[in-house]
């Protein structure tokens, strides 16, 4: 990759800055950064002409490459370019070798410098960045990142889909589409192009936009990047990389700063280096945690900051680094959770990649390197596959770990304890270990006089936890705590106390900030305080949630309140939030947390109540969206209510059509137990569904889980293929069958259609998409696909679209791969002329042996057409079985070369439709008794009989083709 050569520099080096856990990768776009130096003609000069200046004129010139060896100039080429530096020209005019020499000496120093700091600099960040602590902040948790690094699965571009649902909800989905490619981006190839990429998408890779949802390794895979470069594995043409947290800049936004100063604040070994190294230096700037940021980024600013001592604001340095008008050949990598990643315009970012965890085996992978019990670790991996929810948390590395750490602890404890089936169970369990385990620190104490003696630090964080969810905030400084009616001593206690849930760092300046580990644990916490409100009748707190009528509200109205809030929260960010607080308030968490709460109720019959408003809300709104129902019916979950579940799972069973309509939300529930179950279904099929347009929609995503999809008329679009293109890509694929007839998906809905069926998981073997609007156009991308994946598809059906004899001809490409294996190829009233019998012809000579039946009714093919085919059906490879040239212009003399053909290759065709043709009496008796000889029996076909056989087009193939076995019929055409 061919990039100006720049230093990058990935982090702070001082001991003080700890927050490179927010790291995370970037995204990208398609549109170049613009790289041209004429941007920067408006640098400040020096006015003093010195030694300093002299550095400075070095990088107008051709650079040097500067990697792994010292700096190196070539004075020859110098001497041109810095006469053009204004007041210093006359210096190089000077005839005199002394001066000369004097130079090279000096740009030897400076060279060794540069080498000297650039060492210094990885040495500095392989200690910072070498070992990866899990809980506990104490020397024994820490670990080689190395020892125990698990390779992520990052795709490039981003899972189908907006960011409209809450991050666990995202996961969830992701599950059954991972992995989508082939070939992964690994981190340390982040900037690189892949192999098949053209030169100049190569020169385009420098801002990269990587998202992922909280906890799923950004901050891990950055760590990684930088180790690997400062131990030399990787990257070694970077000279410099420097990690910039927004966390950290959020303390400086205020401030006034050029780049060189902000640089230094964060590295300060590079003092003694000029500042117009970095134009001379190959360098990439991580920028960690775009959702952290409250800088507002301002990349339609029109000032110009091309100079790296330029002085302006914190957000307009970052903006014009992003822009590429401030260093333009460097390295940027951006990092962010999704919800936040529209922040930065697309024009600027080069290629988008997203962290989609842990696959299956890196799952397995990851426990195995934690727990050194391989018995003790075989048994958490198989409850973990028992139970879904946990199963699928479990794509997220944090999740992980804090489920390694609840079951083996409850395993080590007694083995037979009852596991944790939901994720309030878990992260109570979880919760109550983390307080426990206390006992490393004040050994004295006993633990079981422990918990009680902290519910006053765990309801203090909660309460934290609270108010700053309510705010939309993950991070937090000491104001927030102000606000929050924290004292800040009292926070610097509790993250003493409470390492793994809450943490305290110290950044620039030896500022604080606050975090909890995960945002699922600050939304446990939440939603323990809530409850804990409830139970002390704060009316204060209670009241944040919803305007009460009464004074004491009860746990009925408090439940129901909270969904009201979650289902108006953006973006679902309240979702997981309710699932805990009603997962809290179940009885039985209730007694789990009885130590850290006051005293327990009994809600039993609250819990019923919530449920059935629950289920009403779902089986009767039409304004609840997808993301809403699917995850109220998780909630249904998290309390143990399995009734809507049984529900479902007995009417998928049945063969019967519902009689009462679904509403588009009961659609959404439906359509999730299909996708969650670990049996796929036989077949889903959409007109046993009695709902809406939007309901039909909803229910799509579920042939992900399907063997057989029958969406017929369902008013489907292009966009509706998205889904089943994921199903088609998915790991394992299990459709076998797709019905998409009667839909108008155009030549669009084909082509995302083909992004699935090109794919080598892709299995799908009977393919319907009979008057869908395909042109040409869709054929082609089709055609593409299927020899890009040619072993499956083995009947593809076609009729009724306006592909012409170039759509034809793109489908005798297919044909004549000789990995191809369709059989069946239904091409009825498709606009084809013998053109197209022509190219169909050379497709059944060049590779006969598979096609079986071919459908060409209601096409003008004529006698010509017809003759074209029969020089195919002449070859004695020739297997084809069946033949409808129903109503095609067909005269006596194609009847007559029929007749020939069949008596030159008499062993194969066993069907022969030419019902609405003009054929006369003398040919027709010909063709009779040749068919009579080959054994093909027949009998004329009513206009009526073949209306019918248009209808059963929209069938699946197992239902239409029911001949086979049974003996076999000849249609002739009328005669005149």
């Amino acid at each position: 990759m061919e990039i100006r050569e720049r230093s990058s520099s990935p982090d702070h080096t001082r001991e003080s800055l700890k927050s490179h856990r927010s790291m995370n990768p970037p995204e990208s776009s398609d549109d170049p950064v613009t790289s041209d130096p004429r941007i920067c003609s408006q640098r400040s000069s020096s006015p003093d002409h010195s030694c300093v200046s002299l550095k400075s004129d070095r990088s107008m010139g051709n650079r040097p490459k500067l990697s792994d060896e010292a700096v190196t100039s070539d004075p020859s080429r110098a001497d041109g370019e810095r006469s053009i530096s204004g007041g210093v020209s006359s210096v190089f005019c000077l005839n005199n070798t002394s001066v000369t020499a004097s130079l090279n000496k000096h740009d030897q120093a400076v060279n060794d410098e540069l080498q000297r700091v650039k060492e210094q600099h990885k040495t500095s960040m392989k200690n910072k960045y070498e070992r990866l602590c899990e809980g506990l902040k104490l020397q024994e948790n820490e670990s080689l990142l190395n020892s125990i690094y698990t390779q992520l699965y990052i795709i490039e571009g981003e899972r189908e889909g907006v960011n409209e649902e809450h991050e666990v909800l995202q996961m969830e989905k992701t599950a059954r589409t991972q992995p989508s490619q082939d070939a992964p981006i690994y981190c340390n190839d982040i900037f690189k192009a892949s192999a098949e990429a053209g030169s100049e998408e190569k020169e385009q890779i420098k801002t990269v936009l990587t998202k992922g949802i909280a906890g799923i390794g950004k901050t891990v895979s950055v760590q990684k990047f930088i180790l690997d470069w400062a131990e030399g594995k990787a990257n070694q043409d970077v000279d410099f990389m420097f990690v910039l947290p927004f966390r950290e800049l959020n303390l400086i936004r205020d401030h006034q700063y050029s780049l060189h100063r902000l640089l230094l604040d964060f590295h300060p070994e590079l003092q003694d280096l000029d500042s117009q190294i970095y134009e001379e230096c190959k360098v990439v700037f991580i920028f960690d945690g775009l959702d952290e940021s409250r800088i507002t980024l301002m990349f339609s600013d029109a000032r110009k900051v091309c100079d790296v001592t330029e002085t302006s604001s914190v957000a307009v340095l970052m903006s014009k680094l992003m822009k590429g008008e401030l260093l333009p050949s460097a390295l940027i990598w951006i990092t962010s959770r999704p919800a936040a990643a529209n922040q930065i315009p697309s024009e600027y970012i080069h290629r988008l990649t997203e962290i989609q965890g842990f696959t299956e085996p890196q799952k397995e992978e990851y426990f195995r390197k934690r727990i050194s019990d391989e018995h003790q670790a075989s048994r958490i991996i198989s409850h973990i596959r028992r139970a879904r929810s946990l199963h699928i948390m479990c794509h997220i590395p944090v999740f992980c770990w804090i489920s390694s750490t609840v079951l083996q602890k409850l395993l080590e404890e007694d083995l037979r304890a009852e596991i944790p089936q939901t994720l309030t169970e878990m992260y109570i369990h979880f919760l109550l270990i983390q307080i426990n385990m206390r006992k490393q620190k004040y050994e004295e104490r006993d633990p079981e006089k422990l918990l009680p003696s902290n519910r006053e630090v765990i309801v203090k964080l909660a309460e934290v936890a609270f108010k700053q969810l309510m705010e939309g905030n993950v991070m937090f400084y000491e104001e927030d705590l102000i606000e929050s009616g924290i004292d800040v001593t009292d926070a610097s206690v509790y993250s003493g106390i409470c390492t793994e849930i809450f943490k305290q760092e110290s950044v620039i300046h030896q500022r604080k900030v606050y975090s909890f580990i995960h945002l699922s644990v600050q939304e446990f916490l939440a939603a323990f305080y809530l409850f804990y409100c409830y139970l002390t009748e704060n009316k204060k707190t209670l009241h944040e949630l919803s305007s009460y009528t009464c004074d004491k509200v009860s746990l009925y109205d408090l439940l129901t309140s909270a969904v009201d809030k979650a289902l108006k929260s953006e973006n679902g960010r309240l979702d997981l939030f309710l699932r805990f607080l009603l997962g809290v308030s179940l009885e039985s968490n209730q007694r789990l947390l009885q130590d850290l709460l006051t005293h327990t109720e009994n809600s039993s019959e609250t819990i019923s109540r919530t449920t059935q408003d629950i289920k009403e809300r779902i089986k009767s709104s039409d304004h609840l969206s997808a993301d809403q129902s699917i995850n109220l019916f998780l909630c249904l979950l998290e309390v143990k209510d399995q009734t809507l579940f049984r529900e479902i799972e007995k009417f998928l069973k049945s063969d019967k059509h519902t009689e009462k309509k679904l509403s588009p939300a009961h659609c959404s529930t439906i359509s999730y137990t299909i996708q969650m179950s670990e049996e796929p279904l036989d077949e889903l099929n959409l007109q046993k569904y009695n709902t809406s347009a939007e309901g039909r929609r909803r229910l799509i995503p579920a042939a992900i889980n399907c063997r057989k999809a029958v969406l017929w008329k369902c008013d489907g679009t292009d966009e509706g293929c998205s889904a089943l293109t994921s199903a088609l890509r998915s790991n394992p694929s299990h459709l076998r069958e797709l019905d998409l007839s009667e839909n108008k998906i155009r030549d669009l809905g084909v082509k995302r259609l083909c992004a699935g069926l090109e794919d080598p998981r892709c299995k799908l073997e009977i393919l319907w998409l009979s008057d869908c609007d395909v042109t040409d156009e869709g054929c082609s991308a089709l055609a593409s696909a299927l020899i890009s994946n040619p072993s499956h598809l083995t009947e593809l059906i076609l009729s009724r679209n306006k592909l012409g004899d170039s759509g034809v001809k793109h489908l005798s490409a297919v044909l004549e791969d000789p990995h191809c294996k369709l059989k069946n190829l239904w091409l009825s009233y498709c606009g084809i002329t013998d053109e197209g019998c022509s190219a169909l012809a050379s497709a059944l000579r060049s590779n006969p042996s598979h096609l079986r039946e071919l459908d060409l009714a209601e096409n003008k093919i004529r006698d010509l057409g017809v003759k074209h085919l029969c020089a195919g059906l002449e070859d004695p490879r020739c297997k084809l079985e069946k033949l409808w040239l129903r109503d095609c212009c067909v005269t006596d003399e194609g009847c007559s070369a029929l007749a020939s053909a069949l008596r030159s290759n008499s062993s194969h065709l066993r069907e022969l439709n030419l019902s609405r043709n003009n054929l006369g009496p003398s040919e027709c008796r010909t063709l009779s008794i040749q068919l009579m000889v080959n054994k093909i029996h027949y009998r004329e076909t009513s206009q009526s009989q073949n209306q019918q056989r248009l209808k059963t087009q929209r069938h699946t193939a197992s239902q239409r083709v029911k001949t086979q076995g049974h003996g076999h019929i000849g249609h002739l055409g009328r005669t005149k």
